[in-house]
């Protein structure tokens, strides 16, 4: 019997906050295998994070942090200037936000994964990774870190004994091996086919990176057509992970 490598399908959820609905949760929520769950600073509420967690572990999928800037307003897309103790202090707390409504749900954090403007930085400098990657080790050194290859936090856990998956984004556009995170347009992405196509080529190219997870965002126009797209043509090469 032939076995398919593993592949994880990961999604960041939980960004509603009060009477505000964004992301389509709901409908991708079933067909992914790990839930980035939103912590707090750049987006969700308590009652939105305790309901997202509730969700993800009665779909059985894998439950992670997702740590941001402390910016709503934005919704942590803007770069904010600050030191590595101060990336340590806003991963400990939102890291603490998320893991207690996993616990008392009786559900178990995998991973952590950085949001927005926060992990394009992280993983352009040096100081700002240190400072997220100590603050996960120092919490639970079992925890995954998801993050771009050869960047400055895969580079970081590596040197700190903290395991990383490297991730591509499905619904953004790339420029060789670059992913272009903000500034894009609809017809960047194109459609869910091309979305698949672009992903595939991608994690099949010798290139030197391996891919653990790839990401669909929640709020990305048409998620989950690109994400039935997407996983369709995952499972022609790949078996999902199962929690």
């Amino acid at each position: 019997m032939q076995h398919l490598p593993r592949i994880d399908i990961n999604a960041d959820l939980g960004e509603s906050f009060s009477v505000y609905n964004y992301g389509a949760d709901n409908e991708i929520l079933p067909k992914i295998t790990s839930a980035n769950i939103a912590a707090g600073f750049h987006a969700s509420d308590p009652v939105t994070l305790q309901k997202t967690v509730e969700k993800a572990i009665y779909y059985k999928v894998r439950l992670g942090a997702h740590i941001g800037y402390p910016d709503r307003l934005g919704f942590g897309r803007r770069s904010m200037n600050i030191t590595s103790e101060e990336a340590y202090a806003y991963t400990i707390y939102q890291l603490g936000a998320v893991a207690a409504f996993v616990k008392v749900k009786g559900g178990k954090l995998s991973h952590v994964k950085l949001h927005g403007a926060m992990y394009m930085d992280a993983c352009n400098s040096p100081s700002l990774a240190a400072g997220v990657v100590k603050a996960v080790s120092d919490y639970d050194p079992q925890l995954l870190i998801y993050t771009l290859p050869n960047s400055s936090v895969e580079n970081v856990a590596k040197s700190m004994g903290v395991n990383v998956w490297r991730e591509f984004f499905a619904d953004r556009p790339y420029a060789d091996t670059e992913v272009q995170m903000f500034g894009w347009r609809l017809e960047d992405i194109g459609s869910p086919s091309d979305a698949a196509k672009r992903t595939m080529k991608h994690l099949e190219e010798p290139s030197g990176s391996i891919y653990e997870t790839v990401c669909i965002h929640s709020d990305t126009p048409g998620a989950p057509k690109i994400l039935d797209a997407v996983r369709e043509a995952l499972l022609e090469k790949y078996s999902l992970l199962k929690t």
